[in-house]
């Protein structure tokens, strides 16, 4: 009897991943690993999907699909109506990892909220260059640019250089600056974050999905971080009198097919590919957060996956 149970399940298992495009574990005879892929990958009544079916028992499997969620690379995320805070879809969402040059966005909030001169001239200094993972700059040292250009370039192209000599001129340095971020983020509620230095470099730079999308509805409310994060061009010119030109990190950006009102991307090897963006997605106002994804491609593709499920739930629901 405990072997036709067992074979019925499986064969449940089977139907719903076929439906949904999710893989069998290897030891799929494994009662232990099956039900841990059951656990993970399918519904209970704590979980959209598990709700969605109590109600509606004989919704075929194209709708059931719909509310499951999309396919995704990867490791982290989290799908939010960003004007109700509404959470449409999730996955792992409380697990703490490395969130690399998204680190800028709270940067950014605490240089704007700080009161600064943002005309005022900054320059780079042997200070910012990168000895944790050895990156480079086209921000030669001895470049002189005002604090606003520096933070320009920091949320659009992630240049390293201009945000730490954001953090390294903040009144009381850059310890102050690193202090002024870890109580801006406990003041948001992001309780599973925590910050050492500016950039996004140093990879006890760690948050959460769920702690992502609390900073992109507070930063959105800063007109100059949305305006620097979505610009698609920048020019300055560096100590060497050579003019740099910088376009936007971000795929979705200068692709121009989004509505993006805000955005940073993110990459270091422990973090992966990792992106936040705050658009509106078929009408609707989203949070994405997508962590440790394996590529930038599969970072660009798990959004447009996002896309297309909003769209497919749309029509769905």
């Amino acid at each position: 009897m405990a072997r036709v149970f067992q074979y019925k399940v499986w064969r449940a298992a089977v139907v719903m991943a076929a439906a949904l495009g999710c893989a069998l574990p290897a030891a799929a005879d494994d009662l232990d690993v099956l039900g841990q892929f059951l656990d993970q990958n399918f519904p209970n009544q704590n979980d959209p999907l598990g709700a969605f079916l109590i109600s509606n028992p004989n919704a075929n499997l194209q709708t059931q699909a719909a509310v499951a969620g999309p396919l995704l690379s990867s490791q982290s995320a989290l799908i939010m109506n960003s004007r109700t805070g509404e959470v449409l879809y999730q996955k792992n969402i409380h697990q703490v990892r490395p969130i690399a040059s998204i680190s800028k966005l709270v940067s950014a909030m605490v240089v704007l909220d700080g009161g600064q001169n943002m005309n005022e001239p900054v320059t780079i200094t042997e200070a910012e260059i990168d000895r944790l993972k050895g990156t480079g700059s086209r921000l030669s040292v001895g470049t002189t640019l005002s604090r606003r250009e520096l933070l320009h370039l920091g949320l659009m192209s992630s240049e390293n250089r201009a945000i730490h000599a954001l953090g390294r001129s903040y009144p009381g340095g850059m310890e102050a600056f690193v202090a002024a971020m870890n109580r801006k983020v406990q003041s948001l509620g992001m309780s599973n974050s925590r910050f050492y230095e500016p950039t996004g470099l140093d990879p006890r730079n760690v948050s959460t999905a769920n702690d992502l999308g609390l900073l992109v509805r507070a930063a959105d409310k800063y007109p100059l971080i949305r305006q620097y994060s979505t610009d698609n061009y920048g020019s300055v010119y560096t100590s060497a009198g050579r003019a740099q030109t910088y376009r936007n990190s971000n795929a979705l950006v200068r692709e121009g097919t989004w509505q993006v009102g805000l955005q940073k991307t993110g990459y270091i090897r422990e973090a992966g590919r990792s992106m936040v963006v705050q658009a509106n997605v078929q009408n609707q106002p989203l949070v994405i957060v997508l962590l440790n994804s394996p590529t930038s491609a599969t970072r660009v593709n798990d959004a447009r996956s996002i896309q297309t499920w909003i769209m497919s739930r749309s029509q769905s629901l």
